[in-house]
């Protein structure tokens, strides 16, 4: 399994809380739309920095190549990337 966990920062002046829930409306339902995407989950940052974190989980490392590339996860970023400052990405396996 591997865990894919994204802190984002938004662009001055973004009203983090409901930009935040519509960004979770947009990513979480992809679980059972992406092959291999298990769980995904955006909450609010409280600390460290970032704005709102996309925590996931994903079968393989094939898997998160399929879900970076996938036309539903393309078209979900697409929606929100223009409102995004800065973004740091992880992954782990377990």
């Amino acid at each position: 399994m591997v865990k894919h966990i994204v802190a984002f920062t938004y662009t001055e002046g973004v009203e983090k809380e409901s930009t935040t829930a519509f960004v979770a409306g947009l990513l979480e339902p992809l679980v059972g739309v992406i092959p291999g995407l298990l769980y995904a989950e955006v909450r609010p940052v409280f600390q460290g920095g970032s704005d709102f974190c996309l925590y996931s989980e994903l079968e393989s490392r094939e898997a998160l190549a399929v879900y970076a590339d996938h036309r539903a996860h393309v078209a979900a970023k697409e929606q929100f990337f223009h409102l995004i400052d800065r973004r740091v990405a992880v992954d782990y396996e377990v």
